[in-house]
């Protein structure tokens, strides 16, 4: 790759220059070891296929199950075909001279729906152990023991919408879990969000979701992050064809679906996990301490291992290739770069970013991770979960970057809950609000978000919980007039829209809280009696016209449908035409609407003057926060609109309009772009 790629880069960042050798060095050795994974298969998604060679296949009329495990000694597959005996018929062989194991049996040896798992032997030890490329993986409820399925159906799942290739150019997107989108108390499946919540989705506009906990974990208050088995989908939430069903009828509804990939990390379980799975802590993982993360209690993966980068750029691939999910967003990306996994760091010097705590092997593996994706679908969308700011991230692997389309604007929910958790209204700094909106590198694309599902976990409070407090459970009906709850709704529909507004080409919100979803996150457990009462998602409270939630949510469904029906968001930047510490007022642009925002407390303006771009005609009202049905009083009429006035300010001729904003309330203005 050219040096000049990088110096183009480079220049756009002075702070960069001093660190150019080694930004040259990270991009030529991810393009060698790309070069060198593809020799072989010809390309390197070819390579990326070691789901195809290992686990369990039926072809050409018999089955054929591979395993890699260097430091066993004796393998069996024991299942219902056995008894659950050792069968010297299905003991594996290994090959010769490598380090895979392989047994070839009969079709008629095994049935679709039977159970099984290994039997490994290794030098000092034994132990039973899932394998590690097992695409169905089974919990017994009554046990709890974890088995590998056998799954053959005699019919594949016949996709209806074979090829989709729609990449919304602004993705608007529906953080969900499968398991607590319903509104009963236990666990939901892939059939009921299909059928129940992913209309709800559609209904509000929201072009992408992101499906969290789909690869299969054994606890299920991990949230999904602490993965045993990369190549199943969680069966606590149905069948393979299931799933696939809820990605196809997302399709034809013209919304992609991404999942959570986590491979940051794995879960520490042996017998089910990949933890000692030959006997060795350092098969998948480094050995010592670097193999655990002290803070997840669990393994991290060694990046620098040919045939782990083998497996992780296999599941990869096996996603997007069995399930046709769209993309991608990549977990824990900042443990995943830094030695010290980014705990209790703060990130305030470029020397950080380059010193001898990165990974850069680590670093290599993401950047090969976009290659295999983007080569296979260039549509798909790749997205990073890095709080450290790292340059290059998501810049393209041809400018010496990692290769993500978009990373998490991390610093935008800690902006918003540190205002309302800290500083008093009066005290807001509007500056430095729209400092954490925007404050994003130019060669970067953002998804902004107010709150995704970290900020509702158990122990802390989702925004409105913030806001109201106990009100949340008693105040929230429309009749009452509950300043408390006037106050929370108010500045809940000002940050969402304010955030949407700033994105920086992309957004997310977390399943429930566009309309205030009450209370936090908790997975039953022992310390809630094993309840699944804050494992669900209430639409009640949503669909309740009496209640300020669905007003909180009509307003969500307002705002995002103005921005697919405008594409404001479009190919364009924020552009600030005012701010003030003291009056909270707040004015930008952002394609061809204006917004203004007034952040204060108590305190209205009348025939305010805003100053507008020359070019346009006039302006015509499309979004007001204070519509009663949003839960405001209805002081600005609707669809109105505003001429444009000259005025002189400090010798030079300027346009205005005058508008009315009231205390805690915004309004998007859409530019006239002909006379009436």
């Amino acid at each position: 790759m050219p040096e000049s790629a990088y110096r183009s880069h480079l220049m756009d960042d002075p702070y960069l220059l001093p660190f150019a050798e080694i930004v040259q060095r990270r991009a030529e050795t991810a393009l060698a070891r790309a070069t060198e994974l593809a020799r072989g298969p010809g390309s390197l998604s070819q390579f990326a296929c070691a789901h195809e060679y290992y686990g369990l296949h039926l072809a050409d009329g018999e089955w054929v199950f591979r395993e890699w495990a260097p430091h066993a000694t004796a393998i069996w597959l024991v299942g219902d075909f056995t008894e659950w005996k050792l069968d010297e018929a299905f003991r594996l062989r290994r090959l010769e001279g490598r380090d895979v194991w392989e047994a070839r049996l009969p079709a008629r040896a095994i049935r679709h729906g039977q159970y099984y798992r290994l039997e490994m032997q290794w030098e000092g030890g034994r132990g039973e152990r899932i394998p590690a490329y097992a695409r169905r993986v089974v919990q017994d409820g009554r046990t709890l023991v974890f088995a590998a399925q056998v799954w053959q159906p005699e019919e594949p799942y016949r996709w209806r919408i074979p090829e989709f290739r729609v990449r919304p150019e602004v993705p608007l997107i529906y953080e969900a879990h499968v398991g607590m989108a319903q509104e009963k108390e236990g666990v939901g499946t892939y059939a009921e969000f299909r059928d129940r919540t992913l209309p709800r989705i559609v209904r509000a506009g929201y072009n992408t979701i992101q499906l969290m906990a789909v690869m299969e974990h054994p606890y299920y208050g991990s949230f999904g992050y602490h993965v045993s088995s990369f190549f199943a989908c969680s069966s606590r939430f149905g069948t393979p064809e299931e799933l696939k069903s809820l990605v196809d009828v997302a399709h034809e509804a013209g919304i992609q679906v991404i999942i959570d990939l986590v491979h940051s990390h794995a879960v520490k379980n042996e017998r089910e996990g990949l933890s000692l799975f030959d006997g060795t802590p350092y098969q998948y993982f480094h050995d010592g301490l670097r193999g655990w993360h002290s803070a997840w209690d669990s393994r991290c993966f060694d990046y620098g291992k040919t045939d782990v980068l083998h497996f992780l750029l296999s599941n990869c691939r096996y996603w997007l290739d069995e399930f046709h999910v769209d993309g991608f967003r990549f977990d824990g990306v900042t443990s995943m770069l830094y030695l010290h996994h980014g705990l209790g760091i703060d990130f305030t010097n470029y020397s950080q970013y380059f010193d001898h705590t990165v990974d850069e092997d680590a670093w290599v593996y993401l950047n090969l991770a976009n290659r295999v994706i983007h080569e296979l679908r260039p549509d798909a969308i790749t997205i990073a979960e890095d709080v450290s700011g790292m340059p290059g991230v998501a810049a393209p692997v041809t400018d010496g970057g990692i290769g993500f389309d978009y990373r998490m604007a991390m610093g935008v929910p800690e902006c918003w809950f540190k205002l309302v958790r800290d500083v008093r209204d009066e005290n807001w700094s509007i500056g430095y609000l729209w400092h954490e909106l925007t404050n994003r590198r130019a060669d970067e694309r953002t998804v902004n978000y107010v709150e995704s599902h970290d900020q509702a976990l158990v122990g802390g409070k989702t925004l409105l919980f913030q806001l109201v407090d106990s009100a949340v459970y008693n105040a929230m009906r429309r009749d009452q007039n509950s300043l408390l709850a006037e106050r929370g709704v108010s500045i809940h529909k000002l940050a969402r829209l304010a955030t949407l507004g700033t994105a920086g080409q992309a957004y997310l919100n977390f399943m429930g809280n566009e309309f205030g979803h009450p209370e936090w996150i908790d997975f039953p457990r022992e310390g809630n009696g094993f309840s699944y009462q804050y494992a669900r998602r209430q639409w009640s409270l949503r669909d309740n016209q009496e209640l300020l939630f669905w007003c909180l949510g009509e307003f969500d469904e307002a705002m995002i449908h103005l921005f697919r029906k405008t594409g404001a968001l479009e190919g364009t930047r924020p552009r600030r035409y005012y701010s003030s510490d003291d009056s909270k007022i707040l004015v930008f642009e952002r394609g061809d609407l204006l917004f203004l925002f007034n952040f204060h407390r108590e305190q209205s303006v009348s025939d305010y003057p805003v100053l507008v771009p020359p070019a346009s005609r006039g302006y015509r009202l499309v979004l007001s926060t204070d519509d009663a049905r949003f839960g405001g009083h209805d002081r600005i009429e609707p669809g109105q609109t505003f001429a444009l006035a000259r005025q002189m300010r400090e010798n030079e001729l300027c346009w205005i309009i005058r508008v009315y904003l009231p205390c805690r309330t915004a309004m998007v203005l859409e530019r006239i772009e002909d006379a009436e």
